[in-house]
């Protein structure tokens, strides 16, 4: 019998596994249903992949995160293993023949968005498959605790009732205790059996700094600390001016944000990656699905709400081991913004049924029509058409998103696809009587193996080289073949989208849950509190702040964040705060070399003990060296 590390060196070409990964397959493959809750970058794939292989029928993967998908589709793929997903932007052949594969065994894996359990035919198609496991990712989602309550994954309950008993497998870097109860009890888990990891990460020391000056303290941060990094900032405009802030400083920098072309979007990604542009400035839309663990700092000049969106994309930093940082850098009137946050984001009931109303007239949806249809959405011009303000109309749109009445997908990157769809012996007459095809589809079946099984990614700048054909040729002339019946053409596509998961109402009747939003709000609050306590406490180690907020008691101090660091300068040199201060002084007024500005010292204590502050200082970076070699504040 196959074993699990027989899975991983051959598949993987790892020969042990990270614990608790083997725990956690273990218990699957007996038949257990398991709550696994891995910090980012700890390998949560592995633990339902490894068990699906091992285990008879399909595993249906259900996540809402479609870089995600494609990226794990895309891997699983390199390693010979058959794998499909099914999420919105795909078109309607596409989704067909990926339910096709699924259904008739051609598949392993099939990922799914956690909306497509609110589509009958889908439903129907699943009643058909022999699912072996079931794995949930981004699990929290399915808890009104959670950080990020998607109401879709309440179906999940409903669509077990459907399939053969199996075991069920919960992965989310971040749950609370109240998450993880929540997350077993909606699972209908027949045992509350939960693997987790120390939430401590020993290699990345997490900082938080107030500054007034946050670009120049954020070039003073990546000059200190070399290699790769991420700046996370709320906005896509922001994203922008630190970008080009750091190229005006040399370091070179790009910016990223679901705004921009899916192709490219998709450059300064692969860019980045490859170390060709040393630090991407982006909103939250960047990061998932992408595995890239040389990632030595991540800085946040906004911030997040809450510390789980935090910890996950901090926890960016440093996956390969070596020490990195995490340095989170605000200002008061930031903790002020934040709390403000709140407010706006929960508009009056009346108004989100203006929003909505508005938004099926924008998209021309009929009364009782449009349900899990999916439709373009530019929301800035949506807003300038209706006068609406831009911040609040997406607050509405959440709002009815955790409402369970539709679903947003950011713009992103859908390569073109083609199938050929005529069978061999029709193919070769179409070719013989229709000349001016037969290059084109010589390319696409000499260049794109397993095109008449499934779709496959196809660039139609490379079949433009190839065949000496314009780009916009080859592109009409596989529109026009997939007219003819010979093959289907899916586009690339980027808009972002709206899918509706039920019919449109009349505004009279349609329901909000006010006592719900309340609750939920009440909720939020509590996060964004316990973020900021998490930001301005100066006393207690910052990953046991993190630890103990997510239900792990006893953790460790770290022994690398800043409070941790300052406290061992105190121990060291009681005197530490009155030399610090001394020396603050003193370099506020100008820069001074080590030598003067141990000189100019005229306290009472000894020099030993000025010069022992000064190193400290100096060591984590408190003070720097200039060019000119006088010491200044960082």
């Amino acid at each position: 019998m196959t074993t699990p590390n027989e899975i991983l060196k051959t598949y993987w070409g790892y020969d042990t596994f990270r614990t608790p990964q083997l725990e956690i397959i273990n218990s699957v493959v007996e038949g257990k249903d398991v709550l696994a809750i891995l910090p980012t970058g700890g390998g949560k794939s592995v633990c339902f992949q490894v068990p699906a292989l091992l285990l008879d029928g399909l595993c249906l993967v259900i996540t809402p995160l479609i870089a995600l998908m494609k990226d794990q589709v895309y891997q699983l793929k390199e390693r010979n293993i058959r794998a499909g997903a099914v999420f919105t932007g795909m078109s309607y052949h596409e989704t067909e023949t990926t339910l096709d594969n699924a259904q008739f065994g051609l598949y392993k894996f099939l990922y799914v968005s956690p909306e497509r359990l609110k589509s009958e035919k889908f439903i129907e198609r699943l009643k058909n498959m022999k699912i072996g496991l079931l794995a949930i990712d981004e699990a929290h989602c399915i808890s009104q605790w959670g950080y990020d309550f998607r109401p879709t994954y309440l179906e999940i309950a409903a669509v077990k009732k459907l399939i053969n008993p199996c075991p069920i497998i919960a992965l989310t870097a971040t749950a609370t205790p109240k998450v993880q109860l929540d997350i077993m009890n909606k699972l209908e888990f027949r045992s509350n059996l939960i693997f987790s990891k120390s939430f401590i990460r020993s290699n990345l020391s997490f900082v938080c700094r107030k500054e007034e000056v946050k670009f120049q303290k954020t070039v003073d941060i990546l000059k200190k600390v070399p290699g790769s990094a991420i700046v996370y900032a709320r906005n896509r405009k922001k994203t922008a001016e630190i970008s080009d802030f750091l190229l005006q400083e040399k370091i070179p920098s790009s910016f990223y944000h679901a705004g921009l072309k899916g192709e490219e979007r998709s450059k300064r990604q692969e860019n980045w990656i490859l170390n060709k542009t040393r630090v991407i400035c982006s909103t939250n839309a960047f990061g998932m699905g992408i595995d890239k663990s040389d990632v030595r700092t991540v800085i946040h000049i906004d911030l997040p709400d809450t510390i789980e969106a935090y910890y996950q994309e901090a926890g960016r930093a440093g996956r390969d081991g070596k020490k990195s940082y995490a340095v989170l850098l605000y200002k008061n009137v930031d903790i002020t913004n934040l709390k403000n946050r709140l407010e706006k984001r929960f508009p009056e009931v009346e108004e989100i049924k203006k929003v909505y109303d508005a938004l099926c007239n924008y998209l021309q949806i009929a009364f009782y029509a449009g349900k899990m249809m999916t439709y373009p959405f530019d929301l800035i011009a949506f807003c300038k058409y209706f006068h609406l303000e831009q911040d609040k109309t997406f607050n509405c749109l959440k709002i009815l998103e955790d409402e369970g009445k539709l679903v947003m997908n950011d713009g992103f990157a859908m390569p073109s696809k083609v199938k050929i769809i005529a069978e061999k012996g029709k193919l070769y007459r179409f070719q013989v009587e229709n000349p001016i095809y037969e290059p084109i589809i010589k390319s696409l079946l000499r260049n794109y193996g397993g095109i008449l099984e499934d779709y496959v990614k196809i660039n139609e700048q490379f079949m433009s080289t190839k065949l000496k054909m314009d780009k916009k040729k080859v592109r009409n002339d596989l529109i026009e073949l997939s007219k003819l019946n010979i093959l289907r053409y899916s586009m690339q596509t980027d808009e972002p989208k709206i899918t509706f998961l039920e019919e449109r109402l009349q505004v009279e009747n349609l329901r909000i849950n006010n006592v719900k939003l309340l609750q939920r709000k009440e909720d939020i609050a509590q996060q964004m509190n316990a973020f900021v306590d998490y930001i301005t406490n100066e006393t207690t180690c910052r990953q046991v702040i993190i630890a103990n907020y997510f239900g792990e008691k006893n953790a460790p101090n770290c022994g690398i964040c800043d409070n941790c660091l300052e406290k061992k300068a105190k121990e060291k040199l009681p005197e530490y705060d009155l030399l610090a201060k001394d020396i603050f002084n003193k370099l506020e007024q100008q820069p001074l070399t080590l030598e003067k500005l141990v000189d100019l010292y005229n306290g009472h204590l000894q020099k030993a003990s000025y010069i022992a502050a000064l190193r400290f200082m100096m060591d984590e970076n408190i003070v720097k060296l200039n060019a000119r070699n006088e010491l200044e504040k960082v």
